[in-house]
């Protein structure tokens, strides 16, 4: 293993490999200028060696998955970046070498990517070298980037939709009367006036968990005179604030009366409740 970082040179930038993040801060400590391009290290993305790669001021940065771990620590640092406005990305750590940063740059395959990364055109699929280029030049950068993630999974005959967003507060115009909206924040009281505003034909969130005195929902109950249909799903089987995952991955935890007149009973799949709704 080398300290000193392996240097592409690019038209666009250049990208810094290395094997180990905590490897960033020697080489910063000696080179006379770090700041920008893509630091690819083979380290895993959590939040300590997001810290380390900071050090040398990168445009973005790609690591390892680490197979996302216990509460998601090998990926967290994609939010740090995040926050920091730095595009992010990791690697499938079962298809790069950990500690081998040519390796990683070589064959590794991009698994999850923060949002930053997600407006760039970085997605999962894509190998670490053509991601990596991608971020410098902004080559795969689509025409416009929804920053809900509106995405329409399902449309019924009666034109009716089952329409995957991020927030209830993403809701729009055309959704009224019309769609089911799979979302991704919990079902609380706050979230009753959007409801009523917005009045979708149904909708899944999540629980959150539950909550002290089931506050994570209350609102199922609440819209129940507003004749809004309404189901939860367990927060531990789906990513609060990730709506494709509520609809993709998520499980029913709890349903309002009227979900539960259409059919939606706890335990089912959310896309299996989705299209009970629409009816």
């Amino acid at each position: 293993m080398a300290i000193l970082p392996h240097i592409h040179h690019t038209p666009a930038g250049r990208v810094l490999v290395f094997d180990s993040a905590t490897y960033v801060g020697a080489y910063v400590a000696h080179a006379p200028d770090t700041s920008g391009g893509v630091v690819v290290n083979a380290s895993y993305s959590g939040v300590l060696c997001a810290r380390m790669v900071m050090r040398a001021r990168p445009e973005a940065a790609i690591g390892l998955d680490c197979a996302i771990g216990k509460d998601g620590a090998g990926i967290a640092g994609l939010w740090y970046y995040e926050a920091l406005g730095v595009p992010a990305a990791a690697a499938d750590v079962m298809t790069a070498e950990m500690g081998n940063g040519a390796d990683m740059y070589d064959h590794g395959i991009i698994s999850r990517v923060n949002d930053a990364a997600q407006a760039l055109g970085i997605e999962p699929g894509m190998n670490v070298r053509d991601a990596a280029r991608c971020m410098l030049t902004g080559e795969n950068k689509p025409a416009t980037f929804d920053s809900a993630r509106r995405l329409v999974v399902h449309t019924a005959d009666s034109g009716r939709s089952v329409v995957c967003t991020d927030s209830i507060a993403y809701a729009l115009p055309e959704d009224r009367e019309r769609n089911v909206l799979c979302t991704a924040g919990h079902t609380g009281r706050s979230v009753v006036g959007y409801f009523r505003d917005f009045r979708p034909w149904a909708f899944i969130c999540s629980d959150g968990g539950g909550g002290k005195n089931d506050s994570g929902l209350s609102a199922l109950e609440a819209v129940e005179p507003d004749g809004i249909a309404g189901a939860s799903v367990s927060a531990l089987t789906a990513r609060m604030g990730d709506g494709r995952s509520t609809y993709f991955d998520g499980v029913i935890s709890a349903a309002n009366r009227i979900a539960r007149g259409k059919g939606v009973r706890v335990g089912q799949s959310a896309r299996e409740a989705a299209l009970l709704l629409l009816a």
